[in-house]
Protein backbone atom coordinates (compact mmCIF):
# COMPACT_ATOMS: atom_id res chain seq x y z
CA UNK A 1 0.00 0.00 0.00
CA UNK A 2 2.60 2.45 0.98
CA UNK A 3 4.73 1.54 -2.34
CA UNK A 4 1.60 2.51 -4.72
CA UNK A 5 0.49 5.59 -2.68
CA UNK A 6 4.27 6.47 -3.51
CA UNK A 7 3.97 6.06 -7.39
CA UNK A 8 0.62 7.38 -7.27
CA UNK A 9 1.96 10.66 -6.09
CA UNK A 10 5.11 10.71 -8.37
CA UNK A 11 3.06 9.65 -11.21
CA UNK A 12 0.32 12.38 -10.56
CA UNK A 13 3.18 14.86 -9.37
CA UNK A 14 4.66 14.99 -12.76
CA UNK A 15 1.13 15.44 -14.68
CA UNK A 16 0.51 18.54 -12.69
CA UNK A 17 3.87 19.82 -13.84
CA UNK A 18 3.35 18.80 -17.69
CA UNK A 19 0.22 20.73 -17.38
CA UNK A 20 1.72 23.39 -15.18
CA UNK A 21 4.58 23.98 -17.91
CA UNK A 22 1.94 24.17 -20.74
CA UNK A 23 -0.54 26.78 -19.33
CA UNK A 24 1.93 28.84 -17.92
CA UNK A 25 4.13 28.63 -21.65
CA UNK A 26 1.02 29.70 -22.92
CA UNK A 27 -0.57 32.03 -21.04
CA UNK A 28 2.29 33.94 -18.19
CA UNK A 29 1.63 33.63 -15.00
CA UNK A 30 -0.86 35.95 -14.22
CA UNK A 31 -3.24 34.43 -17.21
CA UNK A 32 -2.96 30.68 -16.26
CA UNK A 33 -5.95 29.30 -14.42
CA UNK A 34 -5.75 26.57 -11.83
CA UNK A 35 -9.08 24.92 -14.09
CA UNK A 36 -7.00 24.98 -17.21
CA UNK A 37 -3.81 23.64 -15.52
CA UNK A 38 -5.67 20.88 -13.83
CA UNK A 39 -7.25 20.04 -17.51
CA UNK A 40 -4.02 19.91 -19.13
CA UNK A 41 -2.32 17.54 -16.70
CA UNK A 42 -5.83 15.16 -16.36
CA UNK A 43 -6.57 15.55 -13.01
CA UNK A 44 -9.03 16.79 -10.20
CA UNK A 45 -8.34 20.43 -9.11
CA UNK A 46 -8.77 18.57 -5.37
CA UNK A 47 -5.65 16.72 -6.57
CA UNK A 48 -3.65 19.47 -8.18
CA UNK A 49 -4.50 21.53 -4.79
CA UNK A 50 -3.10 18.62 -2.31
CA UNK A 51 0.50 18.75 -4.24
CA UNK A 52 0.23 22.94 -4.52
CA UNK A 53 -2.19 24.81 -2.40
CA UNK A 54 -0.44 28.03 -4.36
CA UNK A 55 -0.21 29.25 -7.87
CA UNK A 56 3.32 31.05 -7.35
CA UNK A 57 4.64 27.31 -5.56
CA UNK A 58 3.22 25.70 -9.26
CA UNK A 59 4.93 28.24 -11.32
CA UNK A 60 8.32 27.73 -9.09
CA UNK A 61 8.39 24.38 -9.41
CA UNK A 62 7.70 24.07 -12.92
CA UNK A 63 10.98 26.90 -13.56
CA UNK A 64 12.65 25.76 -10.83
CA UNK A 65 12.27 21.94 -12.70
CA UNK A 66 13.01 23.26 -16.40
CA UNK A 67 16.52 25.18 -14.56
CA UNK A 68 17.58 21.85 -13.07
CA UNK A 69 17.35 20.01 -15.67
CA UNK A 70 19.55 21.93 -17.94
CA UNK A 71 22.01 22.70 -14.59
CA UNK A 72 22.13 18.85 -14.85
CA UNK A 73 22.97 18.66 -18.04
CA UNK A 74 25.44 20.64 -17.83
CA UNK A 75 27.27 18.95 -14.71
CA UNK A 76 27.18 15.73 -16.60
CA UNK A 77 28.39 16.64 -19.80
CA UNK A 78 30.74 19.20 -18.83
CA UNK A 79 34.53 17.64 -18.90
CA UNK A 80 36.11 19.55 -16.68
CA UNK A 81 39.64 18.39 -18.45
CA UNK A 82 39.28 20.33 -20.98
CA UNK A 83 40.82 22.91 -22.12
CA UNK A 84 39.13 26.79 -21.21
CA UNK A 85 38.20 27.51 -24.68
CA UNK A 86 36.47 24.38 -25.09
CA UNK A 87 34.36 24.71 -22.10
CA UNK A 88 33.49 28.29 -21.72
CA UNK A 89 32.23 27.45 -25.39
CA UNK A 90 29.91 24.74 -24.39
CA UNK A 91 29.15 26.77 -21.20
CA UNK A 92 28.27 29.83 -22.97
CA UNK A 93 25.91 28.04 -25.47
CA UNK A 94 23.91 25.95 -23.35
CA UNK A 95 23.75 29.31 -21.21
CA UNK A 96 22.55 31.53 -24.32
CA UNK A 97 20.33 28.50 -25.52
CA UNK A 98 18.23 28.67 -22.48
CA UNK A 99 17.68 32.12 -21.92
CA UNK A 100 16.74 32.82 -25.61
CA UNK A 101 14.29 29.54 -25.37
CA UNK A 102 10.62 30.36 -24.90
CA UNK A 103 11.01 28.96 -21.63
CA UNK A 104 13.79 30.57 -20.66
CA UNK A 105 12.05 34.02 -22.14
CA UNK A 106 8.62 33.12 -20.09
CA UNK A 107 10.43 32.40 -16.81
CA UNK A 108 12.51 35.68 -17.02
CA UNK A 109 9.34 37.96 -17.99
CA UNK A 110 6.88 36.10 -15.25
CA UNK A 111 10.19 36.63 -12.26
CA UNK A 112 10.54 40.25 -12.95
CA UNK A 113 6.41 40.94 -13.37
CA UNK A 114 5.98 39.65 -10.06
CA UNK A 115 9.13 40.94 -8.60
CA UNK A 116 7.13 43.59 -6.64
CA UNK A 117 4.32 40.48 -5.16
CA UNK A 118 6.09 38.39 -4.97
CA UNK A 119 10.27 38.76 -4.42
CA UNK A 120 10.31 34.94 -3.56
CA UNK A 121 9.83 34.27 -6.91
CA UNK A 122 12.85 35.57 -7.99
CA UNK A 123 15.34 34.55 -5.32
CA UNK A 124 13.98 30.64 -5.60
CA UNK A 125 14.47 31.02 -9.47
CA UNK A 126 17.77 32.34 -8.90
CA UNK A 127 19.11 29.76 -6.56
CA UNK A 128 17.34 26.73 -9.02
CA UNK A 129 19.29 28.25 -12.41
CA UNK A 130 21.62 30.83 -12.31
CA UNK A 131 22.93 29.73 -9.62
CA UNK A 132 23.33 25.92 -10.13
CA UNK A 133 25.33 27.06 -13.46
CA UNK A 134 27.90 29.62 -11.47
CA UNK A 135 28.92 26.79 -9.23
CA UNK A 136 29.38 24.50 -12.12
CA UNK A 137 31.46 26.79 -13.96
CA UNK A 138 33.13 27.99 -11.06
CA UNK A 139 34.04 24.76 -10.17
CA UNK A 140 35.62 24.25 -13.94
CA UNK A 141 37.80 27.80 -13.43
CA UNK A 142 39.38 26.60 -10.02
CA UNK A 143 40.28 23.30 -11.75
CA UNK A 144 41.57 25.09 -14.38
CA UNK A 145 43.76 27.43 -12.80
CA UNK A 146 45.43 24.74 -10.49
CA UNK A 147 46.34 23.44 -13.78
CA UNK A 148 47.66 26.83 -14.73
CA UNK A 149 45.45 27.64 -17.19
CA UNK A 150 44.23 30.19 -16.16
CA UNK A 151 45.47 33.51 -13.10
CA UNK A 152 41.72 34.20 -11.18
CA UNK A 153 41.78 35.64 -8.01
CA UNK A 154 37.59 36.11 -7.58
CA UNK A 155 36.32 32.67 -9.03
CA UNK A 156 32.84 34.59 -8.28
CA UNK A 157 33.56 37.48 -9.96
CA UNK A 158 34.82 35.60 -13.16
CA UNK A 159 31.72 33.26 -13.38
CA UNK A 160 29.74 35.95 -13.40
CA UNK A 161 31.76 38.79 -15.74
CA UNK A 162 31.53 36.04 -18.37
CA UNK A 163 27.70 35.06 -17.62
CA UNK A 164 27.46 39.02 -18.52
CA UNK A 165 29.38 39.22 -21.74
CA UNK A 166 27.60 36.25 -23.16
CA UNK A 167 24.78 38.71 -23.11
CA UNK A 168 26.35 41.70 -24.56
CA UNK A 169 23.98 42.93 -27.63
CA UNK A 170 21.29 40.53 -28.10
CA UNK A 171 20.19 40.27 -24.24
CA UNK A 172 19.23 43.83 -23.98
CA UNK A 173 16.97 43.61 -27.60
CA UNK A 174 15.81 40.51 -26.12
CA UNK A 175 14.06 42.20 -23.02
CA UNK A 176 13.10 45.17 -24.73
CA UNK A 177 11.29 43.26 -27.51
CA UNK A 178 13.47 44.68 -30.39
CA UNK A 179 13.93 41.08 -31.43
CA UNK A 180 12.95 37.94 -30.13
CA UNK A 181 14.23 35.21 -32.12
CA UNK A 182 18.45 34.92 -33.07
CA UNK A 183 20.49 33.54 -35.81
CA UNK A 184 22.77 31.32 -34.90
CA UNK A 185 25.63 33.19 -36.10
CA UNK A 186 24.55 36.14 -34.53
CA UNK A 187 24.73 34.02 -31.41
CA UNK A 188 28.22 32.63 -32.24
CA UNK A 189 29.31 36.32 -32.72
CA UNK A 190 28.85 37.67 -29.11
CA UNK A 191 30.03 33.99 -27.60
CA UNK A 192 33.67 34.42 -29.74
CA UNK A 193 33.76 37.88 -28.24
CA UNK A 194 32.90 36.71 -24.60
CA UNK A 195 35.77 33.67 -24.81
CA UNK A 196 38.04 36.54 -26.51
CA UNK A 197 37.40 38.93 -23.68
CA UNK A 198 37.55 36.41 -20.87
CA UNK A 199 40.69 34.51 -22.26
CA UNK A 200 42.62 38.06 -22.34
CA UNK A 201 41.82 38.69 -18.93
CA UNK A 202 42.01 35.85 -17.55
CA UNK A 203 44.46 33.43 -19.36
CA UNK A 204 47.80 32.11 -18.28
Amino acid sequence: MTTEAVVRKGRKFDQVLDGAREIFLRDGFEGASVDDIARAAGVSKATLYSYFPDKRLLFMEVASDQCCRQADEALVTMDLSRPPREVLREAGHRFLSFIYSEMGQRIFRICVAESDRFPELGRQFYQSGPMTMRRALTTYLEQSRARGELVIDDMNLAADQFAELCKADLWPKLIFGLQTDFEQHEVDRILDGAIETFMARYGA
